[in-house]
């Protein structure tokens, strides 16, 4: 039997990261990550999963983050009960990230729930339960960085630092192909040679298909050290603390929390900053620092020992609900941190609500703001935003940061591929924008490497691999999802006319409010009746957990 390489996730978007490996013994997973975006793209998470989980014989897990991870539950409440490997330190992870995204989609479910009884609608139903994450967390196996496991007939793979978060991988695999072996490399989510905590990326060369992320291919970041990245965290935190008001950081509850707290841990010590308070407030971040500091003597680059680490007498590692809400009375002079990173979930929405509409404080965003979530929003220079049904309005300043991503730039990613060459069979090019992969691509063509080797797959393509190259490939005659919706779907284009809409009618006179409405509605009868609506769906849409990836 020939392998086969399906592209379930990643393609054409940078999350949802899954694919299949079929070849003459079975079948196994790289990943099954939660799709994440605007809600076109989130709907995917509710759709049939593509393929049949029972039939999977095993797992192997790049990292912890959700976009990579965040459907596992999904896989075991369809009936599965194969074995996932990946490295100690994302098992760990995973003991709080997986309960927690449960969590959020039973709470979300329940919200939903109360607002269709109103309606007389049917209850919501959550993605998946806490029952199912907990199920999920009982087949968790673990493995060692360079160390060879055999986690299937005619499988072997190897586990290789990734520089990107705790326990981050890229990972390689030998599939046996009748008398042959198809050598292939997963990049996983590749972090930048200038990274707290880590090692630079790692793994050997020469494969038959190598598979990359691309999710800064053609955007390069400043370059810069850890010294000079931690004075320009500096210089915002005593711009904003010189505001008189509060800074308020979207911040991913996997590594970027703990970085932040490392470096403004530094600085206070150092006594060049002086913020009254530092606030960490998520109780997913706070159990996730524990286990940063369990394997703290993993990391190099970090200036305070492992009994200073997050320790400063000014942190308040926030879980409780009542803590957090008691933040929203300090007025002024406070860091405040809160997940999610893209503040399309969790706590910080809370933070943003209570501080966008002051004017002497910042918002700083520290990451990668896909489009369609709130961060994006704030970040692309609105003037309001729409915070738990509410418009909000912006008076805050708002900055950002690029080089806290944890995620390697375009050079970075051309140095990491270079260093896993040749491949001769071909290279796969995810986990991006079709813009970033194609410069990616082009980056490649322009070093030698022939167009024809380097793919950029779409949703659920599928592959034919043998060890001289692709024998064949096929697409689904019916797409999940129209391509036109993965980046600027309906549900965005009404959220932005609403608003516009919205500012329009408060600026005009009376008169000029009736006459917008007039020429409105003289287009509505225009298009005739509306079309009849389907059913209600018993499903909600997933919301993001507060740990996704930038």
């Amino acid at each position: 039997m020939t392998v086969t390489l399906h592209f379930h996730g990643a393609a054409g978007t940078v999350t949802g990261s899954c694919y299949r490996v079929m070849h003459g013994q079975g079948q196994f997973l790289v990943d099954c990550g939660l799709f994440q975006g605007n809600k076109s793209v989130r709907d995917l998470n509710l759709k049939p999963t593509p393929f049949d989980p029972k039939t999977i014989d095993f797992l192997l897990l790049t990292h912890a983050h959700i976009d990579h991870a965040g459907l596992l539950p999904k896989l075991y409440r369809e009936g599965w009960r194969g074995p996932m490997w990946m490295t100690e330190p994302t098992a760990g992870l995973l003991e709080y990230l997986l309960p927690d995204s449960a969590g959020i989609q039973e709470s979300e479910a329940e919200r939903e729930t109360k607002k269709r009884g109103r309606r007389g609608d049917e209850p919501a139903k959550p993605l998946y339960t806490m029952e199912n994450a907990e199920e999920a967390l009982q087949h968790r196996q673990t493995c060692k960085y360079g160390e060879w496991i055999e986690p299937g007939p005619g499988v072997r793979a190897r586990y290789w630092n990734a520089g990107h978060i705790i326990g981050s991988a890229s990972i390689e695999v030998e599939v046996k192909d009748g008398g042959k072996t198809i050598r292939l490399m997963f990049s996983g989510d590749i972090g930048p040679d200038e990274k707290v905590f880590y090692n630079e990326p790692e793994g050997p060369s020469g494969f038959d298909y190598i598979l990359s992320e691309s999710t800064y291919g053609g955007r390069e970041r400043e370059d810069y050290t850890l010294v000079q990245r931690r004075e320009a965290l500096k210089e915002e935190i005593n711009a904003a603390m010189a505001r008189g008001g509060n800074l308020v950081i979207p911040a991913f509850a996997v590594e970027r929390s703990q970085e932040l707290l490392h470096d403004i841990g530094v600085l206070i010590k150092s006594g060049e900053i002086d913020p009254r308070l530092v606030f960490l407030d998520s109780p997913l971040a706070s159990k996730v620092t524990g286990v940063y500091r369990k394997y703290a003597k993993m990391f190099d680059d970090v200036e305070l020992g492992a009994d200073e680490l997050f320790n400063d007498p000014r942190f308040r590692i926030i879980e409780s609900v009542d803590e957090s809400k008691a933040i929203n009375s300090i007025r002024g002079g406070a860091i405040i941190m809160s997940a999610s990173g893209m503040a399309d979930a969790g706590r910080i929405k809370h933070h943003l609500r209570n501080n966008l509409i002051r004017a002497n404080a910042t918002v700083l965003f520290v990451g990668y703001q896909a489009p369609g979530t709130l961060g994006h929003v704030i970040l692309s220079g609105a003037r309001e935003a729409r915070i738990h049904s509410t418009l909000v309005p912006i008076r805050a300043t708002i900055r950002s940061m690029g080089n806290y991503s944890a995620h390697a730039d375009h050079s970075e990613l051309m140095d990491w591929i270079r260093e896993r060459l040749p491949a001769h069979g071909a290279i796969f090019l995810t986990h991006g924008e079709d813009e970033e992969r194609a410069a990616l691509r082009a980056a490649l063509m322009a070093t030698g490497v022939s167009g024809d080797q380097v793919v950029l797959p779409q949703l659920d393509d599928y592959f034919e691999l043998s060890a001289a190259g692709v024998t064949g490939k096929a697409r689904p005659a019916t797409p999940r999802i129209d391509p036109l919706q993965v980046h600027s779907d309906w549900h965005n284009a009404f959220s932005d006319f609403s608003i516009r809409l919205s500012q329009r009618l408060q600026a005009g006179s009376d008169a000029e409010k009736l006459a917008v409405m007039r020429a409105l509605q003289k287009e509505l009868d225009a298009l005739g009746a509306a079309p009849t609506p389907p059913p209600v769906a018993t499903p909600i849409t997933p919301v993001e957990s507060q740990s996704f990836d930038e």
